[in-house]
């Protein structure tokens, strides 16, 4: 164990650690935690709007009348329904900041080069919603890239500058700044627009969701590869790096959307295309965090009697709730505990194989909401599905958590009491 540990401290967790801060991928990761308050807002207007209990659906019709469904329609229209134009702007902004770069204009240009990508409708010439959602997000990413990277360097030149005389206001001097920059980057994506018409090429955004995105969901869909998310986030954990930071770019660009298909079947009454979704992994693995150590917690209240590992759980369990758990990674600690390293690191991937087949075979519900990743265990298993069998598949999932680590714990103060007996065995010979 000891060598396995060295190896990987050697050469796995530096190129982890540089992948984890490669500056695109953390634009990525940012432009979508800034974006997260919208998509939440407008996924949880649609669970509100189709909750599937009749008594409720009655009550609201009764109280606000048939159209009362508008108000969350309209939140999702804003909202979720447009995340691809949102977060072409975030991640540029964020791209543009990590140079130094003035973020905004970054962020404007980027918008306005998606925007020419898009195949208007020949019949009132509007931009088709099917790819202004999470459909269109690939698109949106390589777009914010490319655009970021040319922009950031074109403004860098001195030559592109237009200067404008002191007296200007600082706003219009900066706009001017970015002008000729600007200028070349629309007019790059509007020759590369025009090529692509000219090649035949006429919907750049079907042609790659058909051949890129619509897969990769179709992968992600798997048990396969839903256990490797699963283990991957909490081995990179078990060595301090922030697992879910680091996965963050694949599971936005890949379970966001897994989720806005359910959501949009679950609104047209059609069948739930997908299980292993964002929600998935927050409301029936992620109990308490990372290695879902709300049932590390638990099992110490259970098992333990060493004062030290019940004080770390009192320390713990408020955060916990919340799904917070860095008080537990770092003050057990979890990080590089070789006596935690399987529960941590293996509850999770058991949880996902739990969940997979409970959904699969029907037992439970798909997701058919997003939830903010702060709600409360069980609780958000049942506002995922909108069903108490969400709620008891996450509870059930819980208490398997704490059968898993209870062993575990009693491994852990069982070394520690030796480590005590023989110190004080030491303090004793060294006295006489």
């Amino acid at each position: 164990m000891k060598k396995a540990m060295e190896f990987l401290e050697k050469y796995f967790i530096p190129v982890a650690a540089r992948f984890g801060s490669q500056r695109h991928l953390v634009a990525i990761r940012d432009g979508f935690a800034m974006i997260m308050p919208l998509i939440l807002a407008g996924a949880l207007a649609v669970l509100i709007n189709n909750l599937p209990i009749q008594a409720y659906q009655n009550l609201m019709t009764g109280i606000f009348g048939e159209s009362w469904k508008s108000f969350g329609g309209n939140l999702w229209t804003g909202t979720f329904a447009v995340m691809s134009i949102i977060i072409v702007v975030s991640i540029s902004y964020n791209l543009a900041l990590s140079y130094g770069s003035n973020g905004i204009a970054a962020g404007l240009v980027s918008f306005a080069s998606l925007l020419m990508l898009y195949t208007p409708s020949s019949k009132d010439w509007a931009i088709p919603f099917a790819f202004l959602g999470a459909q269109g997000l690939f698109v949106a990413i390589i777009v914010a890239l490319i655009t970021t990277e040319i922009f950031v360097r074109l403004l860098g030149n001195p030559k592109l500058v237009i200067k404008m005389p002191e007296g200007v206001p600082p706003a219009v001097a900066k706009s001017f700044a970015a002008l000729l920059p600007s200028l070349i980057v629309l007019s790059i994506w509007a020759l590369f627009k025009s090529i692509t018409v000219a090649i035949g090429l006429t919907d750049i955004h079907e042609a790659i969701f058909t051949a890129i995105q619509k897969p990769l969901m179709g992968l992600a869909d798997t048990l396969g590869s839903a256990i490797v998310v699963a283990f991957m986030i909490h081995f990179l954990w078990f060595f301090g790096l922030h697992g879910a930071n680091i996965m963050g770019p694949i599971l936005n660009a890949v379970y966001i959307p897994a989720i806005n298909d359910n959501i949009a079947a679950f609104q047209a009454g059609a069948p739930i295309p997908h299980i292993v979704t964002m929600p998935f992994f927050d409301a029936f693995v992620h109990m308490g965090g990372a290695g879902t150590t709300l049932g590390l917690i638990l099992a110490i209240y259970i098992a333990s009697k060493r004062k030290e590992m019940r004080s770390m759980a009192n320390l713990g369990i408020a955060p916990a709730l919340f799904n917070i758990n860095e008080p537990m990674i770092f003050g057990m600690p979890l990080v590089l505990n070789p006596v935690f390293f399987i529960p941590f690191v293996f509850t999770p991937v058991i949880l996902t194989i739990i969940s997979y087949f409970a959904i699969a075979s029907g037992l439970v519900p798909r997701t058919i909401a997003m939830m903010p990743w702060t709600t409360p265990p069980v609780i958000g298993g049942f506002l995922v599905t909108g069903s108490i069998r969400g709620a008891l598949l996450a509870l059930f999932n819980l208490i398997v958590s704490i059968i898993i680590y209870l062993p575990f714990v009693l491994v852990a103060e069982r070394i520690e009491n030796r480590r005590e007996k023989k110190v004080e065995k030491e303090e004793a010979l060294a006295d006489k």
